[in-house]
């Protein structure tokens, strides 16, 4: 039989990734605190392009444990097309992050940065420098940052309106500890 609720790790990657996606769009905007060659200013890309890394890893982490641990039924009183709108949302969202995460990173190579984690490791740019291609890569990965600010907010509204409205267990099951209710 299903879990009525997400698993633990689950949960843990659920909140965690939301938390790297908000600092990472807060670390692009603090880094235009500073001015072109300012130290402050570098510290913020190569923190944004660390926790694009480890986001990336904890993406994987969470496709894998959503194809091996499966997710919870969703409420029977829910239409056919409130299905599949919620499994589209979430289609789109995991298609965002992984895009977002893709894009990110062949714009750092197409600049000629190598990526950097925390300073641990250092993966060198397989290609070219291409600063045309670049301000192009560069666009579209801020407009999936944006679209997914977009989808999340929509995501927790649905989540929110399943909670108050509905009185079902859709936001519950990805609490942190699942209230009563």
């Amino acid at each position: 039989m299903p879990s009525a609720t997400y698993r633990p790790v689950q949960k843990v990657l659920h909140w965690t990734i939301f938390l790297l996606v908000l600092a990472c769009y807060g670390l692009t905007y603090s880094g235009l605190l500073f001015a072109k060659g300012d130290p402050g200013r570098a510290l913020a890309w190569w923190s944004h392009i660390s926790l694009g890394l480890l986001l990336a890893t904890l993406i994987a982490a969470r496709l894998v444990a959503r194809l091996t641990l499966g997710t919870p039924p969703l409420p029977s009183t829910m239409s056919g097309m409130e299905i599949a709108a919620a499994k589209g949302a979430h289609f789109l969202l995991y298609a965002l992050m992984i895009g977002i995460v893709g894009l990110g990173i062949a714009l750092a190579w197409l600049r000629g940065d190598a990526l950097t984690f925390f300073g641990l490791f250092t993966i060198p740019a397989p290609m070219v420098p291409d600063r045309d291609l670049a301000h192009w890569v560069q666009e579209v990965h801020e407009l999936c940052a944006d679209a997914i600010l977009v989808m999340a907010g929509l995501h927790a509204a649905a989540a929110l309106w399943h909670h108050y409205v509905r009185g079902d267990d859709v936001l519950t099951r990805m609490l942190p500890v699942r209230s009563a209710r």
